[in-house]
Order: C-alpha cells, then structure tokens, then sequence
C-alpha cells in the first residue's frame, strides 16, 4: 500500500500537526511523510472537499453473530461494515453460538478476523454461556487476549456475581462491561414507559430499572475497591454500557466526582430518536435500552458534553428480516450502527467534530488499555478519512442485516477512507 492524501485536516490533539492541513503520504502500512506540497510518482493520489484525517476509530460494542448466526452477520461482513463506517478496530460482544466462554471460541473469532483494515477485540463472557451463573475462567481468557469481560447483551443481574467479577479483574488490571438492566423491571417490555407507551398500549420499561441497577454496581464497585489490596492504576475497573436516562448520567457523574473508576458510552442512535418516534409501530426503532422522553435525551447530551459520557458506540445488534418484521411485541430488539453511528454523532450529539472524533479514538482505546495512536511520521498507519460536514444517501448497507431505519436516508458526516494493518480502503 502506498497513497497520498491531499490537503487533509488532521484531527489528533496528541499529534503535532493537530488542526493543520496536510499532505501525509502513506507507505507499507506506515506514515511515511507529512507536509506540504509532497509528491510521488505513479503514486495514487486521494483528495475531498473538507476531507479531515484522525486516528482510526474505535467501537466498543458490536455484535458479530459468528460463529453460530451467520446469517445475520459474519466476520466478513462485520469487517466491512465496520470499515465503511470509519472504524478500524472494534470490539465484539461474546453473545455467539457457542458463547466466548472458552479460548477455543476466543481463537477462533481473532483468527477468523486476520487481515485487512478492521482489527477484532474480542470480549469474553464472565460467566458460562452468559448465562449468569457459574463464572469462566476469566485470567485464562485474559492471557488468551481477551480486551474486557462482560455477558454483553445479558446484564449480570447477580449482585454476588458482579461483585466478585470486579475482585477477580482488579488484579489483572481488566475491564468489566455491564450494562445496568433489571430484568424484572423490564419483563415483557416494549419501549419506554411512560405517555407514549401508554398511548400506544405497550408495555413499558421504566426507566428505574436502568437506574436501580446502576446505582447496584457503583455501590458495589466502591465496595469492591474497599476489599482490595491492589494499587489504583488510574484506569476504570467498571465500565457501564448504554446509558439512557437523565438520573443515570447523574449518578456516573457523581460517581466520578467521588474517584470511582467508572467509564460509560451511549449509542450512536439513541441520539437520534425519542419515545414518541414509536407511533407507527417501526421495529427498527425497537432497541434496548429504549428510546427514552426529551429530558433523558437533553441529558445524554450533556453528559457528553461536560464528559460524564466518555464514548459513543454504534450498538450494531444484526438481525434478519425474520426477527424483525413482525409485530412489535415479538420482534427482536436492535439496530445495526456501524455504517451510520458517525453521521448520527455528528447530526444529534452537539458535540463539535473534534470532540465526537475524541469519543470515537482516544477515550475508548484508555478505557481499553489499548496502545495509543498518534498521526506522526514513522508511525503506523491506524487513520479514519472522513468529510465532517459532507452529506451523503445511505442507500446500501453491507451488513447482512437491513435492520436500520435510515436505510434512504440523507445524512451528515462521510466516511471516505480507512487505513490499517499494511491495507488502505477508499469509498467514493
């Protein structure tokens, strides 16, 4: 691989060319050279209007089906549409057939993913078959190369569990995921609960069962601490997942402000939608958590903005046509984001560019224990190209699942390039 980019803005506050245009020339995997006016010869030369260049992005919560629904989605198309949504790297849910409960299934999903632009994390499940019950053998599946543990789309709702899940990773210096959910709360619930809910005649999912749960695992986080005897290393031990209601981002704010090591994330698309945007029964708007009323989405909002909320992820929950059109109360919950969680960041979140690009590279990349990724000549080429204010036709998705309501949408925000791993991507 070797390219130029022309005339790029290069968004990096770690880089010593933080918010300068550019030419970077990009040579076997490697930023070979950045400055003005570069030439090479016979080399392929990629320019845009307003195109800006970061570190490659990251997502931190995807579903990838494989091995066992493949039919939903697979390695390969998870691969792809995660480059055409800008990211180079992601992080996948453990919730496969078999579960990644074991090192064999951990292998196999990072082999499966070798080459090209997308990198695979892979995250292990606490417990066996994410079920909730008995714990896996998480210091194996450390050592395997898990990047976190959690039962991902099955909130641990044992307090002992979750409990002794954060004694056993505070030694290993690993990141427990959780996303808060009493599931009794929210048993045999459709959206949220609340006017719109009534109106429609659905039942709801209160908005207490996020926040009872939330307030468990911080209170158990501090008790954890207490009952340990290892070092503080400055980087978060819980890390909670999907947050949605306006009392929810209060209570990691104030967990934080007491030196709790507690990070969270929001998707992309809860960004987009209200409750109220239910009314003609859409299953692609059926997520969980749900959408929730105006105050929640004011609030999410700003706790991206002030920081409380350190990461955007797309959510990218795959389903086939089966499982998603029916009538609502028996449609599946989820939205495939990877392709559009950069548009609806930039369109719904307030955030300027610079600030939505940090939630995307360096915060989940801290969060993860990953290595940093600086845009510097000698560096390895780990880079998003994208147009922050380019709009563009989502006419085509490359998931194997269409289960998106913004498919022939216009939106804001186009990703126009990925490089990584010796491989470089460009989508005209």
């Amino acid at each position: 691989m070797k390219v130029l980019l022309r005339s790029v803005r290069i968004i990096d506050k770690s880089s010593p060319y933080h918010g300068q245009v550019k030419d970077v020339l990009l040579n076997q995997g490697t930023i070979a050279q950045i400055g003005e006016g570069l030439t090479a010869e016979g080399v392929p030369v990629k320019e845009g209007t307003g195109l800006c260049l970061s570190a490659g992005w990251l997502d931190m919560r995807v579903a990838s089906r494989d091995p066992g629904f493949e039919h939903k989605e697979d390695i390969g198309s998870v691969q792809e549409a995660a480059a055409r949504g800008g990211f180079t790297e992601v992080v996948l849910l453990p919730n496969s057939r078999p579960v990644v409960d074991s090192k064999g299934t951990l292998n196999y999903v990072r082999k499966a993913g070798n080459g090209g632009p997308v990198v695979l994390h892979v995250a292990a499940a606490v417990t066996k078959g994410a079920e909730g019950v008995d714990f896996t053998e998480m210091i194996d599946l450390h050592r395997a190369g898990a990047v976190a543990f959690t039962d991902g789309e099955h909130p641990i709702q044992n307090a002992d569990i979750l409990l002794k899940a954060l004694l056993y990773l505070s030694p290993l210096n690993a990141l427990l995921m959780n996303r808060a959910e009493d599931r009794q709360l929210t048993l045999f619930g459709q959206m949220h609960e609340g006017v719109s809910s009534t109106l429609l005649g659905l039942k709801g999912m209160p908005a207490l069962a996020e926040e009872m749960m939330l307030n468990r695992d911080l209170k158990l986080l501090e008790y954890a601490l207490e009952k340990s005897t290892v070092a503080d290393v400055g980087l978060p031990l819980l890390h909670v997942s999907l947050v949605s209601t306006a009392r929810a981002v209060e209570l990691i704010r104030e967990a934080k402000g007491k030196g709790l090591p507690v990070t969270c994330d929001v998707a992309a698309h809860q960004l987009a939608f209200e409750d109220r945007d239910l009314m003609d029964f859409d299953t692609n708007l059926k997520v969980n958590p749900p959408f929730r009323g105006p105050a929640d989405a004011e609030a999410v909002r700003a706790g991206l903005a002030d920081g409380t909320i350190d990461v955007v992820v797309s959510d990218h929950s795959p389903h086939d046509e089966e499982s998603k059109n029916l009538e609502f109360d028996h449609a599946d919950f989820g939205i495939t984001g990877l392709e559009t969680a950069f548009s609806l960041s930039r369109m719904y979140s307030g955030l300027a560019v610079e600030a939505v690009v940090e939630k995307l590279t360096t915060q989940p990349r801290r969060i993860l224990r990953l290595p940093e990724v600086t845009i510097a000549e000698g560096n390895p080429a780990n880079l998003t190209l994208f147009e922050p204010d380019a709009e563009w036709s989502f006419e085509r998705s490359y998931s194997r699942s269409k289960n998106t309501p913004f498919l022939g949408k216009v939106l804001r925000g186009r990703v126009r390039g990925v490089a990584n791993q010796g491989s470089f991507r460009w989508f005209d």
